[in-house]
């Protein structure tokens, strides 16, 4: 059995600090005097500070303390928050990304930019040491009244398991000033009762430091809610007959804490501080199930056991198939057994495996900080639905196409403040993130208030491009989408955001790689919509198995609607026209006989299985339908990847394959069908 990988560990908890002090960042660009926001900051900054040090990032340690001292400095009110302090920190955030995956490697000068930068953004004063020494030990400040605090204090007895190192917080209160240290071990167990690995020890402290109340509840940051503490303020006299007396009692361990590296963190903690004092007592079988609450799985792990219950499935279908050709009671009696503890397993498989959105929404955050930056337009960044949730694969593919559309949002759609100004609308443009689940699919969209889309320079650059033929009627959709073809680009000049011609050929591509489509609508002065609707899983749907001639299909049963008969008359009555009568409305309906060209003869009771994307609504006249099915899909190979009418396969309980039908495809066939029979007609 294999063991996690400490530094590996390290990295993925310094990537979600990382993402927190980035989101805190962005919130703090709208709220300059938001203190708690600046408080969140520095924590995240002080967190990853220590567990670099712990874990041997030194570099990382090293640059992320300047960093940290200059949001000390703006706590403590020497220096205000500014953009350009934000826009400093970010950047070198950046740069810490680049320290935890690469610590090893010649990073030039960039650390040195980013420091003069963030120097600049504080005043010009020197925003930190070149070393990592602690920070209270370094800082640059007047005179202050001295203070004497008693300060008592016990951990709960599983810290040192969970990484809580007690002399790494005595060494931070000796930083702060004259310390004189007791430890109480009254509390440690006879010897044959003793765990190694528990702590029974407290500790009894009495500072003398011109550092106020909340530099010592900094060295507290992150062990307050799990431990016991109290702090008074006493004067000299007191002072003098309250000092412990200090190493006599203690055990070995204290004497020699100075040696205690920087003070160890947990990363995937953050927490806000309470400003009075905080006495809690936790126990420590309670702390453990905190601790116990979440598990860190590798995603390949994930997806090897869904190929694992993917495999089961097909199994617990063939086993299906084998018992219902049986006689044997107690064989029927398993296999329906089987059967409903692999639903089970599928389904609780397939709730492991959906994420909500707004792990993705939050990545644009910064690239439309940075974007506005870079354009000098005025954005906000709007998202709804971030509670909608996707398939881990598919958000993980649609990080790249979404980067394309929101840069092409912001670069050709958004005015510039002038102009916005000019014609109406306020400074401020929006583009609009959001994600809804409709059936089996999940939209999401990109919208923007902006000018819209030009139609006549987009056919104007189509026809010089020779993608269509000048004047060739297209309708409205069918312009729209040419700015998906490969190299086209309506940009005058290329630009770092724009003009190759690249991005929106890679948004298509990998939206159809996901067995997704694209809808997009603009009206001209007032912006642009770009719909992406994709399946909610690649993994394993429920399907509704359907025969054609003598080959089996299977429809996804979310986009199925109801299913209908259809007389061998009432289909020669409507070869002129392929619509069926639904309460009141008309449905076009797409024989798959002839789609297909099976060259068989129709049943004489056939079946129509009404399908949905959104509200559009097609027929799909069938020979029978055979039922239900859980279908593992399979990927299309490489020859068949322009074969549209068809989103992947699946392996039968017989062993034989069925084609899965791709419901957006054929929806818009028999839209288009439709409108060309009213046109005709």
């Amino acid at each position: 059995m294999s063991t996690l990988d400490p530094v590996a560990v390290f990295r993925t908890e310094a990537a979600e600090c990382l993402e927190a002090i980035e989101a805190g960042l962005l919130d703090l660009t709208h709220q300059l005097d938001n203190k708690d926001l600046v408080d969140a900051v520095f924590r995240g900054l002080h967190t990853l500070k220590g567990s670099g040090a712990m874990f041997g990032f030194e570099a990382l340690a090293a640059f992320t303390h300047h960093c940290e001292t200059a949001f000390d400095r703006v706590r403590k009110g020497e220096v205000a928050a500014t953009s350009e302090l934000v826009a400093a920190v970010l950047a070198a955030q950046d740069h810490m990304r680049a320290l935890v995956d690469q610590p090893d490697a010649d990073h030039g000068d960039t650390g040195h930019k980013l420091l003069a930068q963030l120097q600049a953004a504080v005043g010009g004063k020197e925003a930190a040491p070149a070393a990592v020494p602690a920070p209270a030990a370094v800082r640059e400040a007047p005179a202050k009244k001295t203070n004497s605090w008693r300060i008592r204090f016990s951990l709960p007895a599983n810290s040192m398991a969970n990484g809580t190192n007690p002399l790494g917080l005595l060494d931070e209160l000796r930083d702060l000033g004259e310390c004189t240290v007791r430890a109480n071990s009254s509390a440690i167990p006879p010897l044959d009762e003793l765990t190694p690995t528990e702590l029974h020890i407290s500790w009894d402290v009495t500072l003398t430091s011109e550092q106020d109340r909340s530099a010592i509840d900094d060295v507290f940051i992150f062990v307050l809610d799990d431990m016991e503490l109290s702090v008074e303020e006493i004067s000299g006299a007191a002072a003098a007959t309250a000092a412990p007396v200090e190493e006599k009692a203690a055990p070995a361990p204290v004497a020699v804490a100075s040696a205690a590296p920087v003070s160890p963190t947990t990363v995937a903690e953050f927490r806000p501080v309470e400003a009075v004092p905080v006495k809690r007592e936790v126990p420590a079988a309670v702390s453990q199930a905190k601790a116990a609450e979440n598990v860190r799985v590798p995603a390949e792990r994930l997806d090897e056991l869904m190929d694992r219950v993917g495999e089961l499935v097909i199994a617990q279908s063939r086993l299906s198939q084998l018992a219902s050709a049986s006689t044997d009671i107690a064989l029927r009696s398993v296999s329906e057994e089987i059967e409903r503890l692999s639903g089970e397993l599928r389904d609780t498989m397939m709730v492991l495996r959906m994420v909500p959105v707004a792990t993705l929404f939050s990545r644009f955050r910064r690239l439309v900080h940075d974007l506005a930056r870079e354009t000098g337009k005025v954005i906000e960044l709007v998202t709804e639905g971030e509670s909608t949730e996707v398939d881990k694969t598919v958000i993980e593919r649609l990080a790249d196409p979404l980067v394309h559309l929101v840069r092409n949002s912001i670069d050709h759609g958004l005015e510039t403040p002038a102009d916005r100004l000019a014609s109406g609308k306020s400074e401020a443009g929006t583009v609009t993130l959001s994600a809804r689940q409709a059936g089996g699919e999940v939209i999401i969209s990109i919208k923007d208030d902006g000018r819209g889309i030009n139609r006549e320079r987009v056919r104007a650059k189509a026809e010089s491009s020779g993608l269509i033929q000048p004047g060739q009627p297209l309708s409205d959709s069918e312009l729209l989408q040419l700015i998906f073809a490969p190299g086209f680009s309506t940009a005058a000049a290329i630009t770092n955001l724009s003009g190759r011609g690249v991005g929106m050929d890679v948004v298509k591509k990998t939206v159809e790689a996901l067995r997704g489509a694209i809808d997009i609508v603009s009206v001209p002065g007032q912006g642009s919509e770009v719909s992406l609707r994709i399946p909610l899983t690649l993994a394993i749907i429920d399907g509704l198995l359907v025969r054609v001639g003598a080959g089996r299909y299977v429809i996804p049963l979310s986009a199925v609607e109801e299913c209908l008969e259809l007389s061998l008359e009432e289909d020669l009555r409507s070869r002129g026209r392929s619509f069926i009568s639904l309460r009141d409305s008309l449905v076009p309906f797409l024989r798959l006989r002839d789609l297909f060209r099976t060259g068989t003869k129709p049943d004489v009771h056939q079946k129509v299985v009404v399908i949905s994307t959104g509200t559009e609504r097609v027929g799909l006249v069938v020979d029978q339908i055979i039922g239900d099915h859980q279908t593992v899909i399979k990927s299309m190979s490489k020859l068949h990847n322009n074969v549209a009418t068809f989103s992947g396969a699946t392996i039968l309980g017989d062993g034989s394959v069925a084609l899965i039908l791709d419901v957006g495809h054929l929806v818009a066939a028999g839209q288009q069908q439709e409108a060309q029979l009213r046109v005709a007609g």
